[in-house]
């Protein structure tokens, strides 16, 4: 591995100047890129060193997330002609700013990463000058939304801020059709949101709750709200709050004998607390990334000493996209996003397509079940 001068691409001056403190790792790295689409297109070309950007925050409170998704494209590029210029942008829009002036000294042909909304806001308009693509794990959907207004260059590995009450109103509508249910929220922001797109789903489809309400959160007993969702004659309930309110929730059923099934969103994929989530309760909610890597891959994080959790799959997956576009546009003499606009790639954590917009083709999130230990695919 090989660690290049920091002045390969910015003087000491300019370097002195920055308000936010930027590592620079270079790793001239080689690329196999067996898990690309497209390699017919490209395995006649001659293999020459592609140069990609990564933005992600490797100092400060963000660190660990930083460091996940680092590790993960550092793994996938560590066997071919690939030379990964590392730029910790601190979460920060100063950061961002800086990233984009050494991503355009660099002269790279693509940047992945950027994890905090200000970073990227902050970096867009001079990599959006130079014409140079990014591809990040950001949810804020107006990133994408403003693109005809901001010509951004951005595109998307990962759901949507909003693609997770879209999906909970468009799987529990189908599945709950011909059943008794119920909606109730905590009152915050993401559980009324979660709660709302429900309720405006069900109505498209002309169902109606037997009850819609809003509970106190963080309660020590439920019992009252139990009783309630009991005497609307609920048999399915959709619980927009967290984790804690959800297990609370199910406790007093069973004190009351209640047989109900219940669902909340992705909230339900945090630690366990001292209420313990029993099985059946269902959640509509992302994949976890790991969960779709092959054991052949999974075996190299294993040997590496690395868990690959967190952004660490989403990292591998970037590297897969950028270095396949990267080599698709140097095979046919085109732009770089006419490759991310055109094709599907195959990455490790399974086949990535854009819509025009940037955004994934499909919305990730699906209905999973508690097994008492884990959420797994399936419910009803």
């Amino acid at each position: 591995m090989l660690h290049r001068s920091l002045t390969a691409f910015t003087s000491e001056a300019e370097l002195s100047g920055c308000g936010t403190v930027l590592s620079f790792i270079h790793h001239s790295l080689r690329w196999a890129g067996s898990a690309l689409l497209l390699s017919a297109m490209v395995s006649g070309a001659h293999a020459q060193e592609i140069r990609i950007g990564l933005a992600a925050p490797l100092s400060g409170s963000f660190q660990l997330l930083g460091e996940q998704f680092v590790n993960g494209a550092r793994m996938a590029a560590k066997d071919g002609d690939i030379e990964l210029i590392e730029v910790d942008d601190g979460c920060t829009a100063e950061g961002g700013e800086q990233a984009a002036h050494v991503m355009a000294q660099a002269d790279v042909s693509m940047v992945i990463g950027f994890l905090c909304t200000p970073a990227i806001e902050a970096a867009m308009p001079e990599l959006t000058k130079i014409g140079v693509p990014v591809l990040t794990p950001l949810r804020t959907p107006r990133l994408t939304d403003a693109r005809v207004r901001t010509g951004w260059p951005i595109w998307r590995l990962g759901p949507r801020l909003d693609d997770e009450p879209r999906a909970v109103a468009r799987l529990l509508v189908q599945a709950w059709r011909n059943k008794h249910f119920a909606i109730i929220d905590d009152g915050t922001i993401y559980g009324r949101e979660l709660a709302e797109n429900l309720r405006a789903e069900a109505e498209l489809a002309r169902l109606e709750p037997v009850l819609f309400d809003t509970f106190r959160p963080q309660m020590d007993n439920q019992i009252g709200l139990v009783g309630r969702l009991r005497r609307s004659g609920a048999t399915h309930v959709f619980v927009g709050g967290d984790r804690y309110d959800m297990a609370i929730i199910a406790r007093d059923a069973r004190k009351l004998n209640y047989d109900v099934v219940l669902a909340g969103g992705e909230a339900l994929r945090s630690e366990e607390d001292s209420i313990h989530l029993p099985e059946g309760v269902l959640m509509v909610g992302p994949p976890l990334w790991e969960n779709l890597v092959s054991p052949e891959v999974l075996n190299q994080y294993k040997e590496a000493g690395i868990v690959p959790e967190g952004y660490t799959m989403l990292g591998h997956a970037a590297v897969d996209v950028a270095a396949g576009a990267i080599r698709a546009a140097e095979a046919a003499g085109k732009p770089v996003e006419d490759q991310l606009r055109n094709f599907s790639f195959d990455t490790a954590i399974g086949q990535i397509r854009f819509n025009a917009n940037g955004d994934l083709t499909v919305n990730p999130y699906q209905l999973y079940v508690y097994d008492g230990t884990e959420f797994i695919e399936g419910g009803n």
